[in-house]
């Protein structure tokens, strides 16, 4: 695949640098709950990337809500304004901005929000609206995404080719709009495991920690270490419980796995993909851990999950013992495997970089935190 060169960078907002996700459905289930519905998720792949006022009439006509769509929107509008402060960024949006800043890449935001609610949601975020040299809603175009107009306004307002623009999208309308515009589009899927309906786009990848500029002449990340992706930490912990019985049986890989129940926030925050670093039990010690979070694409698991693997050989089970997990980096996203052998053979390979990277003094001073050593309350 070849993917042409280009001077400037196009960004969407809500989904693609923001995790505005878990807001929506919030809001949905608040309101649609005043009118005896319940919000399921179903209308997700609908409403993505959609201007705000199409969202809604496609909230208010697929459940027969007795209002119009204006009288929605002046219902979810205020309850929208008062979450945008707890709207976190999504992982690598912030080291993204900060990287092309410091390179000096010009940098457009392009988003079918209205300007008010774009300038309102970055007003939490340090440093990201004086990073942009220019920041466009829906509402100052006559035709939202999946019309090119705001995009290609974007190249003319950063005195640009669009063909020099490399747009990065979440959603199936936003993709449209970049290819119309004749740009490059990357599509980071909102919608996880619906990639397959993101062709279009020049690439796809599972979160914006696997973005590589470089294929796009643009400066590389240099943060690599070991072939591992330094993380801001962050833990985890609870009873270990019986996982597939593939880990073991299958696999040869057996791994401690924790319930994905009440983590269902910490999931659907950090993407499916290989992690690593030290996990705890109180009564055996601390050692060193690779993990898995997401479908396994291989087994198509129905659900997210958590699989860690304690690189050490134990001799025997431990159901129930308090596992306490301190995540410092990554190593790959989540992939699907033709074989069950390469499958394994990947595994080995996560083991042998975690490994090596955790006697690096950047990661192994966190063998020492005490939260591996303190007892679950």
């Amino acid at each position: 695949m070849t993917t042409k060169l280009v001077s400037c960078v196009i960004l969407d907002l809500d989904g693609t640098l923001l995790n505005t996700d878990g807001v929506v459905d919030k809001v949905l289930k608040i309101v649609l709950s005043n009118y005896g519905k319940e919000w399921d998720g179903r209308e997700a792949l609908k409403i993505v990337g959609k201007t705000p006022f199409e969202s809604a009439a496609d909230v208010v006509q697929d459940y027969g809500l007795p209002c119009s769509t204006t009288e929605f929107i002046s219902q979810i509008s205020p309850l929208f304004y008062d979450q945008w402060c707890n709207i976190k960024e999504l992982p690598g949006a912030n080291r993204l901005i900060k990287h092309l800043k410091s390179h000096d890449v010009p940098m457009a935001l392009a988003s079918n929000s209205p300007r008010e609610s774009i300038e309102a949601k970055l007003s939490y975020h340090d440093g990201w609206k004086s990073s942009f040299s220019v920041i466009i809603g829906g509402d100052e175009v006559r035709t939202g995404k999946p019309s090119p107009e705001m995009f290609l306004e974007a190249a003319r307002r950063l005195n640009v080719e669009p063909s020099s623009c490399l747009v990065i999208e979440d959603s199936l309308p936003g993709i449209t709009a970049g290819k119309a515009a004749e740009m490059e589009v990357v599509v980071v899927p909102s919608l996880r495991k619906q990639s397959h309906l993101y062709s279009a786009a020049d690439m796809v990848i599972s979160s914006l920690l696997d973005l590589q500029l470089e294929k796009w002449g643009l400066p590389p990340f240099e943060d690599w270490v070991e072939g591992t992706l330094p993380l801001d930490r962050w833990y985890i912990g609870g009873p270990i419980v019986k996982g597939f019985g593939r880990g073991s049986k299958a696999l040869g890989i057996p791994t401690a796995n924790l319930s994905p129940e009440g983590y269902s926030d910490l999931l659907a925050e950090h993407p499916a993909g290989v992690y690593f670093g030290w996990a705890g039990l109180s009564t055996r010690g601390v050692f060193k851990m690779v993990m898995s979070i997401g479908w396994n694409p291989y087994f198509n698991n129905k659900e997210k999950t958590i699989e860690p693997w304690l690189l050490h050989d134990f001799n025997e089970d431990f159901y129930g013992e308090e596992l306490r997990l301190l995540i410092v980096g990554y190593i790959r996203p989540e992939a699907n495997f033709p074989t069950l052998e390469s499958l394994i053979a990947k595994i080995h390979e996560d083991r042998r970089v975690a490994e090596r990277a955790l006697d690096i003094p950047l990661y192994s001073s966190y063998k020492n935190d005490s939260y591996l050593r303190s007892s679950h309350e």
